[in-house]
């Protein structure tokens, strides 16, 4: 079999956490193609193509028995996140899960770990980029050695409207649609980007924002190659950001009252945040999001996604990622 694995690394037993989210997948499968011993955690069965061991990440006697049944392992590879993003998913998951498998790598043998964040702790705002850096900090302050990546926007998030606009709808956004821009990269370059950290020395102890290929995209200029790709002429539907913010403040009142309705309000933050931050490296002396300094890697554009979408080539994952 021909391996992926670059000349002189050696094969490794590795953990992963979030093997079945789409990026998890990816990097089992970057993984596996460079040779590495694969063991998937997961909280139900499911086909990884690697081995699989059903575990509870929020119960530590859980992780340690069912999951790493007293063997070790080298490396412990973290692609875990909420499924929501509202506070007690957050800090169960973002959080309290990773340190339960951290505690229980560090005792079975693990010495690096390598983890999925995102880019949109650089500003904190939100229960689970909280969450996420507390933990960050927590595997900083473990002594192992560490590669945290930092990635701008996910396919699967940006993909909400191509149904849409195949309907005859204008594309939605906010303002005039040129309020954020990101970089974003898809679940394959990513899952490869995450599986060389385990050979790649000059990622040790860093903290590593990351996009994928091309210059930084705003939501306008993904309506208007969305449009392009299905040969229509563009037409767009512009939502104020006020707009948002009343949602927000109402259902923030009301859900003083009504535990669901405060749920909706940080659904409703969550989303507010998406639609005014950039999904770039933030330059903390100016305040500003820079695409120059926002690294990129890989080959696929979103645009490259789009049309192997329309082609049906490929599916739109979505889940909870959904933005509109």
């Amino acid at each position: 079999m021909i391996s992926d694995r670059p000349d002189g690394a050696r094969p490794r037993r590795v953990l992963v956490l979030g093997a079945t989210g789409t990026i998890g997948r990816a990097t089992v499968r970057a993984l596996a193609a460079r040779g590495h011993d694969v063991t998937c955690l997961v909280r139900r069965p499911a086909e990884t193509g690697t081995a699989t061991r059903i575990v509870d990440l929020t119960d530590p006697a859980s992780v340690a028995r069912d999951g790493l049944r007293g063997e070790t392992f080298d490396v412990l590879v973290s692609c875990l996140a909420s499924r929501t993003g509202l506070p007690d998913d957050a800090w169960a998951i973002d959080h309290r899960a990773q340190v339960n498998a951290l505690h229980a790598g560090r005792a079975a043998g693990v010495t690096h770990v390598v983890l999925l964040s995102a880019i949109c702790v650089q500003k904190p705002l939100l229960a689970f980029q909280h969450a996420k850096l507390a933990f960050e900090a927590e595997l900083i302050a473990s002594g192992l050695d560490y590669t945290i990546v930092r990635p701008t926007a996910f396919f699967k998030s940006l993909s909400g409207q191509i149904e849409r606009v195949r309907r005859g709808k204008p594309f939605l956004v906010f303002g005039d649609g040129t309020l954020t821009a990101c970089k974003p990269i898809s679940d394959d370059d990513l899952g490869r980007y995450l599986a060389d950290c385990l050979d790649a020395k000059g990622r040790r102890n860093r903290v590593l924002p990351i996009g994928g290929p091309g210059e930084a995209i705003t939501p306008r200029a993904q309506g208007e190659r969305l449009f392009a790709l299905l040969g229509r002429e563009p037409r767009f539907r512009h939502v104020p950001v006020a707009l948002l913010d009343g949602i927000v403040a109402v259902l923030s009142t009301l859900g003083r009252w009504v535990p669901s309705l405060a749920a909706k309000a940080e659904l409703a933050r969550i989303g507010r945040y998406y639609a005014t931050e950039s999904m770039l490296v933030l330059d903390p002396a100016t305040g500003r999001y820079d695409a120059q300094a926002t690294p990129s890697t890989g080959s696929e554009t979103l645009f490259d996604y789009y049309a192997r979408v329309i082609r049906g080539e490929a599916a739109a994952e979505r889940g909870d990622h959904a933005v509109f």
